[in-house]
């Protein structure tokens, strides 16, 4: 009897001849889609294009997997959240401008920016909108700086790269200086 592993490897080797597509035009037709969970890109592989069950599962767990055991970063900006993907490039670059001793610290679903302790933290919160932790304990919330959680006191919501403006960034700086 042939081991999981042998039975996947078999899998894939027969995935373009039995679904009539090879393994990258399924993943980008899932990006595409916008389907993130398992169960909607089987139900949607099934019923949209005939794919067998068997298939229609090893094809979602790729689509979920694609990229994000390696690059916490990429898994998080993939699919839907890909236009997300410059507000958090603009956020890191201007972490890393405060000082030599920026910590940018991925996770699975967000990342962490520190010093001696986290002072900001980058969330692809929902397929428009990042939010931007920022550990200002003691400020008063007052327009864009609402209040937040427990990890980061407060949070600036940004749907673009331009709304990571100067008001921001003197907030980031100071959370900054304050985790020194």
């Amino acid at each position: 009897m042939a081991s999981p592993e042998q039975q996947l490897a078999t899998m894939l080797a027969n995935l373009s001849e039995k679904t009539g597509k090879p393994l990258a035009t399924w993943l980008k037709l899932i990006r595409g889609a916008g389907l993130e969970k398992h169960g909607e890109i089987v139900k949607f592989l099934k019923s949209e294009h005939g794919v067998t069950h068997g298939f229609a599962s090893l094809i979602a767990a790729k689509a979920r997997d694609d990229g994000g055991a390696d690059d916490p970063v990429a898994a998080q900006y993939d699919g839907a959240k890909a236009g997300l993907r410059p507000i958090h490039d603009a956020v890191v670059k201007f972490a890393k401008s405060l000082g030599k001793d920026v910590e940018i610290a991925p996770k699975k679903s967000s990342v962490s920016l520190r010093r001696k302790k986290q002072f900001a933290l980058i969330t692809p919160a929902t397929k428009t909108r990042v939010d931007l932790g920022l550990a200002l304990k003691g400020e008063a919330a007052k327009g864009r700086l609402e209040t937040y959680n427990a990890m980061c006191s407060h949070r600036v919501r940004l749907e673009s790269a331009k709304e990571f403006n100067a008001e921001v960034k003197k907030w980031m700086r100071e959370a900054y200086a304050r985790s020194g």
